[in-house]
């Protein structure tokens, strides 16, 4: 473990090899560009280009990429050699700052909602110098923004970095009348990853988990996550030896792979990082997720990193732990050690409030997704509604503050945790909820709604920009205070009593509490067709317009572009499980009835009754005939939705259309294929095992 200070970043092109390659005076001028956003003067691009060429050569690289995260969700790159044609046919390798600054991906195969018709191909990839460069399979990988020819962000980066800009610019507004001189303010986010491993040779026989990321079939293993036994239990010797390559993969980037143990659900496990700013953990997540694969294959196992790859057990999320900081280190969620006197703590929390209370739907839409919705709701992760969880010492200083009576501090009590030997530990005046979608948690928020596949960016874009916006409101108004003391009491108190009915401290897995939210005004939208149309709701529109972090017509795009992936989704998925029906399922299920009344004929012709084969033919029989018109039902729709894609666009093109489409989809597609599951399940269970087609959830999840 001594060589990990020097492993450590040692594929990054970051501070120290910047101060090590770099003329001081560039180095300054790189640094300022970095932290105050100055424009980076040509000469200085140049010079820094010929030192990152120069360092990525030595560390084996041959070619460069600009690295960006267009709105598949995923991470893109186009890869160019170093070599220019030199003298007498040879090659010179060389890298200039206008290579540096500016690429030109082709965008026009990429969604774009509209943006961009198929034949207008240019787009551009700006370098973002906030995220260090870094060198992955023998390639300088760029960081970029992506945006089209004319302009409109094609990108998940982009809307981040602005809407970074917008909560720094707010909140050493709110600074400065506290007194403080503060010039940036920076979000961080430590973003929890929850992943599968499972057997290759098990994948490789399961064509849903190949084309879809999830089982579609799969009864219940005897066994599943009932005895708790797997959670932070012994880590087996082959994914502990995952774990270690992991680690030392995602430290040579620069990645802060801090913690890993077994999660709830068989093979299921966890991986959290350190917090960084904001758009850098973005970067180093979606890095995560790709070397986690890569890591997996070398192992002999896949990484599954859907929602919810199996019914039944608990699925994967992605908590996004969100912080703000000043350019001087101190965090502005940091109660201290007396909540209801800390005005300045109270105001940011304020904000918070009101940001999720008034955003409540844009906060649910950014977890929104047709793998997701599996695992929303479930008892594994928080319910559709949004809400917060604050603890009790927090919500005793809100109901003081809101019924105006003394707030009185909890005493300050210890644990005594039953062990002689060892020391008491001092009680958090709050415990953890993890049934909450939004849980302060002593000096952040966790955001538990994220799905495990997710780019964290959308979801961080919309909390900055909403937080922005409350601090905005409020800068505005104590600014023209003539009594700041008593402007800033009265401001918090106002607003804590209109927004209150967002913090729920119980049960959020409770029936109750959904009849409670609704009591309260609370939106709950239940599934992706159902939140993301908000996405151009008035308020949201004007939200991303004020702080120019989206214009109207980017904003559509987005949700145009996620409905139809929602539709597209469960399009394929449908595909899928009728390709298996026909090909794998039935074929089975017929050759084990044949044979078993095959079997019930030899018998009778020796004069001996088999009464129980008999009934087993029968039941098998009657439930392969209920699949197979369960099939039928199900093919049915799915060519139905050409007539309603077709008509859906006809009369409304964008994004009504999608809302269209991806609304049949949820509603008669996907009962449908939740039918032949069943049916298919129970069959399961009835066919011997050596005529099922692909390995089973027992298979599966408890391999040695």
């Amino acid at each position: 473990m001594s060589k990990v200070p020097e492993l450590f970043g040692s594929m990054v092109f970051n501070e120290s090899v910047m101060k090590e390659r770099l003329p001081k005076d560039v180095f300054k001028a790189l640094k300022s560009t970095i932290t105050e956003g100055t424009a980076l003067d040509p000469t200085v691009a140049n010079i820094v280009a010929n030192a990152m060429k120069d360092w990525a050569i030595s560390m084996g690289a041959t070619h460069y990429t600009h690295w960006f995260q267009p709105m598949t969700g995923i991470t893109a790159e186009k890869h160019d050699s170093f070599i220019t044609p030199g003298a007498e046919g040879a090659v010179i390798m060389e890298f200039s700052g206008k290579e540096l600054i500016k690429g030109e991906p082709d965008a026009s195969s990429f969604p774009s909602g509209g943006l961009r018709a198929t034949f207008e191909a240019r787009g551009y990839t700006a370098w973002d110098p906030t995220s260090y460069a870094f060198i992955k399979d023998h390639t300088l990988c760029i960081p970029t923004a992506f945006c089209s020819y004319t302009g409109q962000i094609l990108d998940k980066k982009t809307p981040l970095l602005r809407s970074m800009e917008a909560i720094s610019k707010q909140a050493c507004r709110v600074l400065r009348l506290f007194g403080k001189d503060c010039k940036h303010v920076t979000t961080t986010v430590g973003p929890e990853q929850e992943y599968f491993l499972i057997n290759k040779s098990d994948y490789a026989k399961r064509p849903d988990l190949i084309l879809t990321g999830r089982t579609l079939f799969g009864a219940p293993a005897p066994k599943g996550q009932e005895m708790d036994d797997h959670y932070f239990g012994s880590i087996r010797p082959r994914v502990k030896a995952f774990m270690a390559e992991l680690d030392e993969e995602l430290w040579k980037l620069g990645i802060y792979s801090k913690t890993e143990h077994n999660e709830v659900a068989p093979c299921q496990h966890e991986m959290a990082p350190i917090f960084e700013t904001t758009n850098i953990a973005v970067d180093h997540n979606q890095l995560t997720m790709e070397v986690m694969k890569r890591v997996a294959d070398r192992h002999g196992f896949v990484c599954l990193l859907h929602e919810k790859p199996f019914e039944g057990i608990n699925g994967s999320g992605k908590h996004n732990n969100w912080s703000i900081s000043t350019d001087r280190g101190e965090n502005l969620l940091e109660p201290g050690n007396t909540p209801s006197s800390n005005a300045q703590f109270l105001l940011f929390l304020t904000a918070v409030i009101k940001a999720v209370d008034e955003y409540q739907d844009l906060l649910r839409l950014s977890a929104a997704s047709a793998g997701n919705d599996h695992r929303l709701g479930a008892h594994e992760a928080p319910p559709a509604v949004v809400s917060m969880y604050i603890g009790d010492e927090l919500g005793a200083v809100v109901d003081a503050m809101v019924s105006g009576k003394t707030y009185h501090a909890a005493e300050k009590t210890h644990m005594d945790i039953g062990v002689s030997a060892l020391p008491n530990i001092p009680k958090d005046t709050s415990d953890r909820n993890r049934t909450s979608p939004f849980a302060f948690t002593g000096n952040k928020f966790e955001f538990r709604m994220p799905g495990s596949t997710f780019n964290v960016a959308c979801t961080n874009t919309i909390l900055n920009t909403a937080v922005a916006e409350e601090l905005r409101q409020f800068a505005d108004e104590l600014e023209q205070a003539e009594n700041f003391e008593q402007a800033l009491s009265e401001l918090i108190i106002r607003e804590i009593k209109a927004h209150k009915r967002i913090i729920f401290n119980g049960n959020g897995y409770d029936d109750a509490w959904l009849v409670e939210a609704k009591k309260r005004g609370l939106s709950n939208l239940a599934s992706t067709p159902d939140a993301l149309p908000h996405y151009t709701d008035k308020k949201n529109l004007q939200l991303f317009t004020r702080h120019g972090v989206y214009t109207p017509v980017e904003v559509g795009s987005r949700e145009e572009i996620l409905l139809e992936e929602y539709a597209k989704t469960l399009r394929i998925e449908a595909l899928t499980m009728l390709d298996m029906l026909r090909k794998l399922i039935l074929p089975a299920c017929a050759k084990f009835s044949r044979d078993l009344a095959e079997g019930v004929a030899l018998k009778k012709q020796i004069g001996v009754d088999a009464p129980a084969e008999v009934e087993m033919v029968r039941r098998v029989t009657d439930k392969t005939a209920a699949l197979s018109a369960a099939q039928d039902v199900l093919a049915h729709k799915v060519e139905a939705a050409k007539d309603v894609l077709t008509e859906a666009f006809a009369v409304a093109p964008g994004g009504v259309g999608a809302r269209k489409l991806s609304r049949y989809y949820r509603d008669e597609v996907l009962p449908a294929m939740k039918e032949a599951r069943k049916l298919a399940d129970e069959l399961e269970n009835l066919v011997s095992k050596e005529y099922w087609p692909f390995p089973t959830y027992s298979d599966i999840l408890f391999y040695v």
